[in-house]
């Protein structure tokens, strides 16, 4: 018993750990991997493909400030993600996010969408957190009901003691995971930013 529950933490772990591997990558079929979260809508207003492509190398890459751009020209797709140092100071959270930048020309401009990606494992995890709390919450709630602890002042206040402590479970697991969007959201923007910045230094020195 002791072995089949290490096997399943190990195996855990590593399924957690390969699927943010493999999240950070810029290649061309990982680039579009993760959980869609949210989205964004903008315009490059008098840049086209062709001067876009020049501000990336060879491979399509470009170093940013605060972070890493890549651009597939082939199907109009940028994908951006904040810079990964193993031993940055700067606090993380388990929720990191990458843009994925789909570019439609319109004449002399582009249409951007911009999608956040987070982790499946995140994602995943963290709808497994709050499912459990919920089902411990109502089983307990049905335990007390079926053994008639209802009936008796004892178990009402048992009961609110449980909604309570379920409820602040809940919140604070939707505060937590509201603080790292933001903090997430706000580095990515930074390198989305940076990254406007340079495109539109190109079309300036055009």
């Amino acid at each position: 018993m002791i072995f089949a529950g290490f096997f399943a933490g190990a195996l855990c772990l590593g399924f957690i750990l390969g699927d943010w591997l493999y999240f950070m990558r810029l290649t061309p079929d990982a680039s579009r991997y993760g959980c869609g979260i949210a989205r964004t809508h903008d315009r490059f207003t008098h840049t086209t493909m062709t001067q876009l492509a020049s501000r990336f190398d060879v491979e399509g890459f470009l170093t940013l400030p605060h972070g890493t751009a890549r651009l597939y020209q082939d199907v109009n797709q940028i994908v951006i993600r904040q810079q990964y140092r193993l031993f940055s100071l700067g606090f993380r959270t388990l929720w990191p996010l990458k843009g994925l930048i789909s570019l439609s020309p319109e004449g002399d401009a582009l249409t951007v969408l911009c999608r956040k990606l987070t982790p499946w494992s995140s994602a995943l995890l963290t709808g497994i957190w709050f499912a459990v709390v919920v089902v411990g919450m109502v089983g307990a709630l049905i335990s007390l009901f079926v053994e008639g602890q209802m009936a008796a002042p004892g178990g009402v206040v048992l009961a609110i003691g449980i909604v309570g402590l379920g409820l602040v479970f809940l919140l604070s697991g939707a505060i937590t995971i509201v603080f790292a969007y933001r903090l997430e959201s706000s580095r990515l923007m930074t390198v989305y930013q940076e990254l406007r910045e340079v495109i539109e230094g190109t079309r300036l020195s055009s």
